[in-house]
């Protein structure tokens, strides 16, 4: 990579791009788990057939790389991108109002930072839990990450963390989504306002979504 566009990713326009790119491949991560995490709905051998031929694919490794960089990425310019702002703002303002009409500013766009962080701090709970733990096996031979999943969700203070989490992840695509295509140049008065709304949507369906696959495992779990 050359050294001008290096220096175009180092600038204030340069970040937001990067934000916006990396913010999109997130969302595209969401859309394919949340659509493999709908075969838990068909019980566990549908599930761990499932995960048993996911996780044979060679390319996975490559891909949960791939991932982790864009994962690293958009944090890492996201919270650069929070201080300068933070620096150049050195005074906080006395009372936060709402910015009104045309302004997008939202108690989501707001706390973008904070709940970035508390994702973070749930992807490594998460990944620990279902990628880096010892796992049982069902009778074929084959990981039982239903049983992982319904074990794992079962308590309620392990459900209620997963929720609230899940919220926080709805919480950040209701602001971000829209805000990583203007990021990217989609921004037109033409289109805004759909991108804008179909955001919203999109930030409801994938937070409700894992809630209910959660509350399924959780019910599964507490009958066991």
């Amino acid at each position: 990579m050359s050294s001008s566009r290096l220096r175009f990713f180092e600038s204030s326009v340069g970040t937001k791009v990067l934000i916006g790119v990396t913010g999109l491949f997130l969302v595209l991560y969401l859309i394919i788990h949340i659509a493999g995490n709908t075969v838990f709905l068909f019980g566990p051998r549908a599930f761990n057939a499932y995960a048993d031929t996911l996780g044979g694919n060679p390319l996975i490794p490559v891909i949960e790389i791939v991932l982790l960089v864009g994962f690293l990425v958009h944090i890492y310019k996201t919270v650069r991108m929070f201080l300068k702002n933070q620096e150049a703002r050195p005074v906080a303002y006395v009372q936060k109002r709402r910015a009104g009409p045309p302004s997008r500013k939202t108690l989501a766009s707001t706390t973008m930072i904070i709940t970035g962080l508390w994702l973070l701090a749930f992807l490594v709970i998460h990944v620990k839990t279902f990628r880096f733990s010892a796992h049982p096996q069902t009778p074929e031979g084959i990981v039982d990450l239903y049983r992982v999943e319904t074990e794992a969700l079962h308590s309620p203070l392990a459900f209620v963390f997963y929720a609230i989490s899940m919220l926080l992840v709805g919480s950040h695509l209701w602001h971000g989504f829209a805000s990583a295509f203007q990021s990217v140049g989609v921004d037109h008065p033409r289109w805004t306002k759909r991108v804008v709304t179909f955001g919203k949507v999109f930030a409801v369906i994938i937070a409700g979504g894992f809630i209910v696959i959660a509350l399924w495992a959780h019910s599964v779990g507490a009958h066991r």
